[in-house]
């Protein structure tokens, strides 16, 4: 059953995500503050990085990266989303798990976007390979390893690990 319930969430989740109104209310504001967030943490090294919308920019060089979908780690998440759905638990061990994942998530997804800023101006050979394959792996497995560690944290009841006690029944 979770399965099904996984698969059926991940579905309505990325279907969800492909509306219009969802993607001009929701999606694009949030990528956009991904934006404004890498732009602030560069900053603290490097003055000449600006925001603007979803494009992160050097504004003496020129030089700039635009956030796409798929690189603002909504799709990551969506994929944690419906795991943590799936799993046997309660409300509040759910938005607990789903709180910190989106947390690890977009962190993690940050030093993605700051570091592919500055190797694309370095290397753009390496850019392309860092942006394809290696953090897109990179992000999933957080995306894993934030689900793993909170399965790990649910409390259990009796002596069958499918039965998560919960707050709810």
């Amino acid at each position: 059953m979770p399965l099904i319930i996984f698969v059926i969430a991940l579905l309505a989740l990325f279907a969800i995500e492909l509306m219009e109104p969802v993607q001009i209310w929701v999606i694009q504001p949030f990528t956009a503050a991904i934006a404004k967030v890498s732009a602030v943490v560069s900053q603290t090294f490097d003055s000449t990085v600006h925001a603007q919308g979803i494009v992160l920019s050097n504004i003496e060089t020129g030089a700039a990266v635009s956030i796409q979908p798929g690189c603002n780690g909504v799709e990551a998440m969506i994929v944690l989303l419906a795991a943590i759905l799936a799993t046997p638990a309660g409300w509040k061990h759910k938005l607990i798990g789903i709180g910190l994942g989106f947390l690890a998530i977009q962190i993690v997804n940050v030093i993605r976007i700051v570091s592919l800023f500055y190797l694309l101006q370095w290397n753009p050979v390496w850019f392309e390979w860092a942006h394809l394959y290696l953090w897109q792996a990179l992000i999933m497995l957080d995306g894993l390893i934030v689900y793993l560690l909170w399965v790990r944290m649910l409390p259990m009841t009796g002596d069958d690990p499918s039965s998560m006690a919960g707050d709810s029944p």
